[in-house]
C-alpha cells in the first residue's frame, strides 16, 4: 500500500495525468513516419513501446526537475504552496533520486530505439531542463517550454525513420507555439507574484493585456503553421475540417482565461487545451484511415 501512495504522490508531483494528453503529439509524427517507413509490425511495437517509455520518463525527469529547482519559490507563492516539496510530502532528495532515475531510464531507453536517438537524448535532456531556469532571466521562457515539449514529434519521427523530415519539423514548430501561448495565459495567474519575486515572463514584464495579445498572435502562427504542415504531408480534406474545430477550441481557451482574469484557472481551462492535441492527432489518423490499414494488413498478410 506504501509503494502505491508513493506512486500516488509522485504521480501528483509530476502531473502524470497531464503526460496522457502529450502522446498524441508525438503520435502525429508516429503514424505519418510509419506510412513512410518500411518498418515491420514487430518492430513498429518495439519501437512504438521504448517510445512511450521515453516520453514518459523525458516529461518526469523534466516535471521533477521543475519542483526541485523551483521548491523554495513554490513555497513563496499562495497558487503553489501545497505541491509536493514545498509541503513536505516529498524531499528534496527523493526528487533528485527520481530526476537521476527518470534521466537514466530516458537515456537507456533511446538507446534500444536507434544509434540517432540515443546520441539526441542528451542535448534533448537539457532542453527539457532549461526551462525551468529561465523564467530566472528572460520572459522568453514561454517559447523553451514551447521548444522542449516540441521535441516529442521530432522524436517520434526519428524512432521511425531514423532520418528528419520538413513534416514533423513543421508540426513540431506549430505544437512550439501553441505551447506558448498556453503557457502565456497560463503565467497570467502569477503576474503579482512574479512581480515581486523578480521572475521573469511575458504577463510580469509586459501587462496582461499585452500578454494576451501576444498569446493570441502565437495561436494565429500555430494554427497557421499546422496548415502549412498539412499541406506538406498531404493530408487531405478531413484534416483540415477537423482542424478547424481545433481552432473553435483555441477561441474556446482564450474566453476562459479572459473570464477568469488574473484569478487562477479552472480545470476546464487544462482540459480544453488537452483536448486539442487529441483531437490534431484524430485528424491525421481519419485523414490517413485508409493507408494505415493497408499498411497493417500489408505486414501481417507479408508474415
Amino acid at each position: 500500500m506504501k509503494i502505491f501512495r508513493n506512486l500516488i504522490l509522485y504521480g501528483k508531483m509530476i502531473k502524470f495525468s497531464h503526460t496522457l494528453f502529450a502522446l498524441p503529439f508525438a503520435g502525429i509524427s508516429f503514424v505519418l513516419a510509419y506510412l513512410e517507413s518500411p518498418l515491420e509490425m514487430n518492430d513498429l511495437i518495439r519501437i512504438g513501446l521504448l517510445s512511450i517509455l521515453c516520453m514518459f520518463s523525458a516529461r518526469s525527469a523534466a516535471m521533477g526537475f521543475n519542483r526541485y529547482v523551483d521548491a523554495e519559490i513554490d513555497e513563496k507563492n499562495p497558487r503553489t504552496e501545497k505541491r509536493e516539496i514545498p509541503a513536505g510530502k516529498i524531499s528534496k532528495i527523493s526528487a533528485l533520486v527520481f530526476i537521476g532515475l527518470s534521466s537514466f531510464i530516458f537515456i537507456l531507453s533511446s538507446f534500444f530505439v536507434n544509434k540517432i536517438a540515443f546520441l539526441l537524448s542528451f542535448p534533448a535532456l537539457f532542453v527539457l531542463f532549461l526551462y525551468s531556469l529561465t523564467k530566472r532571466f528572460t520572459l522568453f521562457c514561454h517559447i523553451v517550454l514551447g521548444v522542449s515539449l516540441a521535441l516529442a514529434p521530432l522524436g517520434a519521427w526519428i524512432a521511425i525513420t531514423e532520418s528528419m523530415s520538413l513534416v514533423p519539423i513543421f508540426f513540431s514548430i506549430g505544437l512550439l507555439f501553441h505551447i506558448a501561448a498556453f503557457d502565456v495565459l497560463y503565467a497570467i495567474q502569477d503576474i503579482s507574484f512574479d512581480q515581486k519575486e523578480n521572475l521573469h515572463s511575458i504577463p510580469s514584464r509586459l501587462g496582461e493585456r499585452n500578454a494576451r495579445i501576444i498569446a493570441i498572435i502565437l495561436h494565429l502562427i500555430s494554427i497557421s503553421v499546422f496548415v502549412v504542415a498539412g499541406r506538406y504531408a498531404g493530408l487531405g480534406f478531413a484534416f483540415f475540417i477537423i482542424l478547424s474545430f481545433i481552432a473553435f477550441l483555441v477561441v474556446y481557451e482564450h474566453q476562459l482565461s479572459w473570464k477568469h482574469e488574473s484569478g487562477e484557472l479552472p480545470i476546464e481551462f487544462y482540459q480544453v487545451n488537452s483536448y486539442i492535441s487529441v483531437v490534431l492527432f484524430l485528424a491525421i489518423l481519419i485523414d490517413k484511415w485508409g493507408d494505415l490499414l493497408l499498411k497493417l494488413s500489408s505486414g501481417i498478410s507479408l508474415r
